[in-house]
């Protein structure tokens, strides 16, 4: 279904076991530089500033009506009005673009499409057969507003997709057209799908996320349309023969694909293919995966309103997915409330704990909850028998205050596979280690009968001699998935959070009515050492940021009494760090509980001290989007350090020392967060060397995440992508 296709084994019956060899092998291919185009098309390779046609793909001859092209410019080979609007497009975007269409006559044949894109020093060039009488404006913009009125309507998004493969299959004319969305372990499945008469169906399917290997994702991202109109075309090679490095044509239309996922595609009875991606805030989220039995051409104009259509499509999904996560975090609300009403009751937590249970487990619909405190189980609902509640409470208790969050508890705890049918889903948080007091939420098994598009854990292993082929079935193979259950979303995880702090207070007001009644005396002094416990703290407090101050003051005098401009950055990055660090530290201080830090607002509140920092000059320059999102502290910190590190980056790299706009972005994703340092600079920059870079991968290994520099057309986005939490360890 996409561009490459990893090799599988062709259905053999001792072939069971997943090879990653081959697997890994495909993954390496280098798909960017294939050296040859599809040849329904002819691509020409110019100098940028001279025009000079060096290399060329394809019938050049054929489809232009000209002989000799190597050494000639691209105005003496196009004509001078379309080298000049090369010339525009190229100057203004290196993404370049769409330059102009060419009619019949002076040798040309058929109508052509001319775009081009930059590469360093070279001008790309690629040609491709038009429409004999391209599609009026009006006629597409008709036909866009109609499915994006109809995108509007769909009341949900599995009825969003089932209206977009409609409008898509009428818009590009394929037999079959499938909403494929890419799932949280790399596999995907088709959620939607409009087939012709005859054509086989993958409605419901899973792919292996080995068919989609990273390194072609990524290029989904970059090229949003990707089209394969005849499926056993001959790649057509450079010439003359290309000696320097490798020419980069990821953002090629005509770029010639893998072999492997030319022959995956005829395996499955295709005769041409094409890919239009879904992409929301840089993300893939999913393919809109076309083909026809016969080989079909997709001009470009076809290919502009398919683009355009997946962005309206994109921001459908986006707003649906939003509006679910919002009445999710209202429902969550309404039974916080209802739970605090009834700890709020006569008799307080103790007295109240058990009647509870039923609405705690409703709050998460949960199949089950347990309430362990202090050496009392109370259950409700679906539960593990009451000795193996116990042992997990203590493994729970070992992960120390992190919520532990899983919907596959018998991989993480594998004593869990005796009782998988009752808990293969636990969410589970400490409330007070003291007593100890610990809650557990369970869901039961969901046993699912997973239907993919032939079998995924056939492989075998390659020989020295050996090449990669493709799998050759696709016929539906269907799985059974064991000890797994329904998963908990983030605004589950985060009620649970909030939960807990509701017990907390509920705990403390139980224990000063105690002592109101029993120890008013103990009250008094309990009093009087609690007010010098803060007269303490703040005395600490105090000091500690008068230490900071005093160390980011000194690294201030000493910048200014040093001439070499490049040491003295140096002490204004490490006073930056400093003052992240006190941000912390202050925020912690003023908070009423420590575990957790609100990272949005931290983030604000980091990047305001910074802005003042960084002059007068750069005032409102660097902006902050964030969602609120709770995160544990020592987290927040290195988060923190990591953000400072990459604005500080931008501010010495982007605008050349200039100032410039920057934007922080926060956002959820399931369990994940995504940080993304975006300037609209001179674009990426070499990975240093220096202490910082060396700190900042050290901080992203700590955080168990991602960082990713993409170009943000123009000027660079960093992406850091990371679990909210420190994922769960196995245990052995």
């Amino acid at each position: 279904m996409a561009d490459p296709i990893p090799p599988q084994n062709p259905d053999g019956p001792n072939a069971d076991v997943p090879n990653a060899d081959v697997g890994d092998a495909c993954a390496r291919e280098p798909i960017h530089i294939p050296g040859a185009i599809q040849p329904h098309g002819a691509l020409l390779v110019a100098g940028r500033t001279t025009q000079e046609i060096t290399h060329g793909a394809g019938d050049v001859a054929g489809l232009l009506g000209v002989r000799a092209w190597i050494g000639r410019t691209l105005g003496e080979v196009l004509g001078d009005g379309l080298a000049q609007r090369i010339a525009r497009i190229t100057q203004s975007s290196a993404s370049g673009g769409y330059a102009g269409h060419v009619g019949v006559g002076d040798g040309v044949v058929a109508p052509l499409d001319i775009s081009a894109h930059v590469d360093g020093d070279r001008l790309i060039v690629e040609i491709e057969p038009g429409l004999e009488t391209p599609l009026p404006a009006t006629a597409i913009l008709g036909q866009l507003e109609a499915a994006g009125a109809a995108f509007e309507r769909a009341a949900s998004l599995k009825a969003l997709c089932d209206r977009a493969v409609v409008e898509f299959r009428r818009i590009t004319g394929f037999d079959r057209v499938m909403i494929y969305r890419f799932l949280d372990d790399s596999a995907g499945a088709v959620l939607a799908e409009d087939v012709a008469e005859g054509m086989p169906s993958f409605l419901n399917h899973h792919f292996p996320g080995s068919d989609i290997p990273a390194q072609a994702r990524a290029l989904y991202v970059r090229n949003l349309v990707r089209v394969i109109p005849d499926v056993a075309y001959a790649p057509a090679a450079l010439e003359p023969a290309w000696t320097d490095a490798p020419l980069d044509m990821s953002d090629c239309v005509l770029r010639s694909v893998s072999p492997v996922h030319m022959q995956y595609l005829r395996n499955m009875g295709v005769g041409a293919s094409a890919s239009v991606s879904i992409v929301m805030d840089g993300v893939l989220w999913g393919l809109i995966a076309c083909h026809h039995r016969e080989p079909k051409r997709m001009p470009y104009d076809v290919r502009a309103a398919a683009r355009t259509l997946a962005g309206g499509f994109a921001r459908q999904v986006k707003a649906k997915e939003e509006a679910d996560g919002y009445r999710e975090r209202l429902r969550l609300r309404g039974l916080e409330d209802e739970v605090t009403a009834r700890f709020a009751r006569d008799g307080g937590l103790d007295a109240n704990l058990a009647e509870a249970a039923p609405t705690l487990r409703r709050m998460l619909a949960a199949d089950g909850v347990v309430a362990f405190r202090a050496g009392e189980l109370h259950m409700e609902g679906v539960h593990p028998p009451e000795s193996q509640v116990l042992d997990l409470v203590r493994w729970v208790e070992a992960r120390g205050a992190h919520p532990v969050v899983t919907d596959r508890l018998p991989e993480d705890y594998p004593a869990a596979r005796a009782f998988q049918a009752q808990a293969s889903g636990l969410l589970a948080l400490v409330v007070a280690p003291d007593e100890p007091f610990v809650i557990l939420w369970f869901r039961a098994e969901e046993v699912q009968v997973v239907e993919w598009a032939g079998n995924p854990h056939k492989a075998v292993a390659l020989g020295p001699d050996e090449a990669l082929t493709p799998r050759a079935s696709f016929e539906a193979w269907r799985e059974t998935v064991e000890g797994r259950s329904r998963p908990w979303s983030l605004a589950e995880v985060d009620a649970a959070a909030r939960l807990r702090d509701t017990l907390l207070e509920a705990r403390s007001h139980r224990r000063l009515q105690e002592l109101n009644i029993r120890l008013s005396d103990a009250v008094r002094e309990k009093d009087g050492l609690l007010q010098q416990k803060e007269l303490l703290i703040k005395e600490v407090n105090h000091r500690i940021q008068n230490s900071l101050q005093l160390v980011s003051s000194f690294l201030g005098l000493q910048a200014r009494s040093l001439a070499d401009p490049s040491i003295h950055a140096a002490f204004d990055e490490a006073r930056r760090r400093l003052q992240a660090v006190a941000l912390v530290h202050r925020r912690l201080y003023r908070a009423d509980q420590i575990e957790t830090i609100e990272l949005g607002r931290y983030l604000e509140e980091l990047v305001a001290d910074m802005n003042a920092s960084l002059g007068r000059e750069w005032e409102g320059l660097v902006t902050v989007e964030a969602s609120p999102l709770l995160v544990p502290t020592d987290r927040a910190v290195t988060l923190g350090l990591v953000v400072t590190e990459l604005v500080i980056n931008a501010n010495k790299y982007a605008y050349g020392g200039a100032p410039g706009p920057v934007q922080v972005t926060l956002e959820a994703q399931r369990t994940n967060l995504r940080v993304v340092v975006a300037d609209q600079g001179q674009g990426k920059q070499a990975p240093g060397e220096g202490f910082g870079s060396r700190m900042m991968t050290a901080m992203v290994r700590q955080l168990q995440g991602e960082l990713v520099f993409a170009d943000n057309r123009p000027g660079l986005r960093a992406i850091l992508t990371c679990p909210v939490a420190a994922p769960i360890q196995p245990a052995t």
